[in-house]
């Protein structure tokens, strides 16, 4: 668990990470480097889950290197797939990271939604829909191993 006392805001209390696969934490289908580690350095605070439609078909592949099981979603609506899993969790424990266009609802539902800039590209409505729009899905994770960063950026 992470609690965040951000003022102006509350205080929020995460218990989830949802995190889209494919343009967030794998780019071609392939994982990106180090992003393992940073979700072992978390995995203690935090309930870790991967939401992918599979577009490169390497889910299986990356699920036993994270020692993970991703959620396929089902093709078609996807956006509201990812919507629904949110608010199955209890949206208000849960922090999400995506950047394309089928994560925006994700990141708005979510009681923390990032926005993680991508060599795949960001979708505009994704990037609105986020709290807090990071370089790379490094300092998106950096940044639940470091907290505080948060609530400085979130104040009010």
């Amino acid at each position: 668990m992470i609690e965040l006392n951000i003022p102006g805001r509350g205080t929020i209390t995460l218990e989830h990470l949802v995190c889209d696969v494919n343009g967030t934490l794998a780019i071609d289908g392939q994982l990106i480097e180090g992003i393992s580690r940073r979700l072992r350095n978390i995995s203690d605070r935090l309930q870790i889950h991967l939401l992918t439609a599979d577009t490169h078909g390497n889910q299986d592949l990356i699920d036993r290197l994270l020692g993970l099981q991703g959620k396929k979603l089902k093709t078609g609506n996807e956006r509201q797939q990812k919507a629904d899993y949110i608010l199955a969790l209890g949206a208000p424990n849960v922090v999400a990271i995506g950047q394309g266009a089928n994560d925006a609802e994700m990141l708005k539902n979510a009681a923390l939604g990032i926005c993680v800039i991508s060599r795949e590209g960001v979708a505009v409505q994704t990037l609105i829909a986020a709290d807090l729009i990071v370089p790379d899905i490094e300092t998106a994770l950096e940044l639940l191993e470091y907290p505080i960063r948060i609530v400085a950026s979130l104040r009010e």
